[in-house]
């Protein structure tokens, strides 16, 4: 079957913009790449070159390690922090402690109503959820979050996990589904 001109220049014309389209869908802002944790027993997928931190925290049970990876894309910043658990048992209080805590920081107001987030292989607590909230930045400039917090066992004790997009303004769902969907619990 041949085309005549008119059809193959429609045909190409229609190729040509069903490839810009898919072009302006791969944000080059958001040049997204897999990222392991062997520590944390966690895979994930960031849109841009992870930076790796650790430092302590206390969440009122005395002080314990917490380390994070993130990186800024896009005007905002994808994060990962996790730390260990002595108390297995605690993990729902910890979890319900460390939203708190993030909320707390950031003047949250109006936070939506949490829904349930529980990753294979993590442990079905209350507290496992994600969130979203507006507050402010510690400059004092409009911040918001998507986040999520769960938990897995390892052993006798517990790994507690946060992951969060933050933003001058609400981020496009895909990105933080995107960043979300992508946290995988290895075995």
């Amino acid at each position: 079957m041949t085309l005549a001109p008119a059809g193959a220049r429609r045909l190409l014309t229609l190729a040509f913009a069903a490839s810009m389209l898919a072009l302006a869908a791969c944000s080059p802002a958001l040049n997204w790449r897999s990222v392991t944790l062997p520590d944390a027993g966690l895979a994930l997928t960031l849109p841009c070159k992870p930076e790796y931190a650790s430092r302590p925290v206390d969440l009122g049970t005395g002080a314990v390690p917490l380390a994070m990876v993130g990186c800024e894309a896009d005007g905002a910043t994808f994060a990962v922090s996790h730390m260990p658990l002595a108390e297995a048992a605690q993990a729902g209080a910890m979890l319900a402690r460390w939203q708190a805590a993030v909320q707390a920081g950031m003047r949250a107001s109006q936070p939506a109503a949490p829904v349930a987030f529980v990753p294979t292989r993590a442990l079905a607590v209350p507290q496992s959820v994600r969130l979203q909230a507006q507050g402010q930045a510690p400059g004092g400039s409009a911040v918001t979050v998507d986040a999520v917090w769960f938990a897995r066992l390892e052993g006798g004790q517990a790994r507690l996990y946060h992951a969060a997009v933050y933003a001058p303004r609400r981020t496009t769902a895909t990105a933080a589904d995107t960043f979300f969907a992508s946290l995988a619990l290895q075995p």
